[in-house]
């Protein structure tokens, strides 16, 4: 794995020792970030199941201000901390250990507010559209927030979320993406539908 472009491009990126993490594959890095950007004014990004960080450090190489980062794995902390190193990023990084749920609590309460989520569950959960809901009812989102939910190939999210329009998805192998803007409470207009490669 690496930093696939931006101000850190090229730099390598280390994987979590063992096989409790699923690393989101250079070329399907390559390919979201083509989807939602690919670079950025600023603005702040959210890791939620950050494993090795590498969407977060990605999104900050693009030009993302800073990024907070979100594991309940120990391992995966230690190594998103090594990789912010690496790449010269960690004074731009907040990194928590928490499962997903309380860090969201955590974060309303802190105040925080995302441009760009970063959603990448285990497969074996498939509460990506509750997490959505969550980020949205507590405030976490800035209007036009974008948020890249990864996900099983052969499993299907809704394009019709309250709050939020369906812009893209793609599929990869057994890895899918899917792209939300957040509208508030605004209507929903119509997706654009999906894509396979």
């Amino acid at each position: 794995m690496r930093v696939i472009s931006g101000r850190a491009k090229g730099r390598p990126l280390k994987s979590v020792p063992g096989t409790g993490t699923r690393p989101t594959t250079d070329k399907v890095k390559e390919a979201l970030f083509s989807m939602i950007g690919p670079y950025f004014d600023g603005g702040a990004a959210l890791d939620l199941f950050a494993g090795t960080g590498g969407l977060g450090i990605e999104s900050i190489s693009r030009g993302m201000d800073k990024a907070v980062f979100i594991d309940a794995d120990s391992k995966s902390l230690d190594t998103i901390k090594a990789n912010l190193a690496a790449t010269g990023f960690t004074s731009q990084a907040e990194v928590f250990r928490n499962d997903a749920a309380r860090a969201l609590k955590v974060l309303e309460r802190r105040g925080y507010k995302f441009d760009l989520v970063f959603l990448d569950p285990p497969y074996r959960m498939k509460n990506g559209d509750a997490l959505m809901t969550e980020l949205s009812d507590k405030g976490l989102l800035y209007d036009d927030a974008l948020i890249v939910l990864e996900y099983e190939s052969s499993y299907t999210y809704p394009e019709t979320l309250e709050g939020f329009r369906h812009l893209r998805s793609a599929r990869y192998g057994e890895t899918a993406v899917s792209i939300y803007r957040f509208t508030g409470s605004s209507s929903m207009p119509e997706s654009s539908g999906e894509e396979e490669a």
